[in-house]
């Protein structure tokens, strides 16, 4: 099984995801593209003491960007949304 760290790799900080944090206790994530939902709820539970009531995930597909004349493509990556149980709490930026 992999570490907590590896499966979570960072907090999703959007204007959608803050808004979904406020009205729905839901908070997003980018993690390991081969975790699945059981992996993703226990990292959760684990790195931040507290319960997850429903995980749902989704595979973002990376989008074609432009340098000059050059053509690339970001990376694909995987999404978390995790909702957690009434009452509980998680604050990236505390001391703000």
């Amino acid at each position: 099984m992999k570490e907590a760290h590896e499966i979570i790799k960072r907090p999703l900080i959007t204007e959608k995801s803050t808004r979904q944090k406020e009205e729905k206790n839901q908070i997003a994530f980018v993690v390991d593209p081969r975790a699945n939902k059981i992996e993703i709820r226990q990292a959760v539970e684990k790195l931040f003491k507290v319960k997850v009531r429903r995980v749902r995930t989704m595979n973002m597909v990376g989008k074609r960007k432009r340098l000059g004349r050059y053509f690339g493509w970001k990376s694909d990556w995987k999404k978390a949304i995790v909702t957690l149980r009434e009452g509980d709490r998680v604050e990236f930026f505390e001391g703000v």
